[in-house]
């Protein structure tokens, strides 16, 4: 499986499973949502450990781009606010930083 599906498909868990603890939290709704929101969670971490990269720090890094442009598009499709162009231009930035951490030349030591 390529990194690229990886990072989404982590990315859709983690935000899942958060959005869980926030619907508990934060709307009120029962404490049940803690189950889903723990499974998810941990297939977040499970995923996100698949990643073909030498370094986890390096992975975990160039996965905050993914992250935040999934949670914009979570923000949109979910919770029906549109990104403005704040949002937007944040989130090319991001991934323009997760792209020079994952492909940027190395110097094998």
């Amino acid at each position: 499986m390529s990194s690229f599906i990886l990072y989404i498909a982590a990315a859709i868990a983690e935000i899942g499973g958060c959005f869980a603890f926030w619907t508990w939290l934060r709307l009120g709704r029962s404490a049940y949502w803690v189950l889903p929101g723990l499974a998810s969670l941990a297939v977040f971490a499970f995923l996100l450990a698949r990643i073909d990269s030498t370094y986890a720090g390096r992975a975990y890094a160039a996965y905050g781009g993914v992250y935040i442009v999934a949670s914009l598009m979570w923000l949109w499709a979910i919770e029906g606010q549109r990104p403005d162009r704040w949002d937007l231009l944040g989130a090319i930035i991001c991934l323009a930083g997760a792209t020079i951490i994952l492909f940027g030349p190395r110097i094998n030591t």
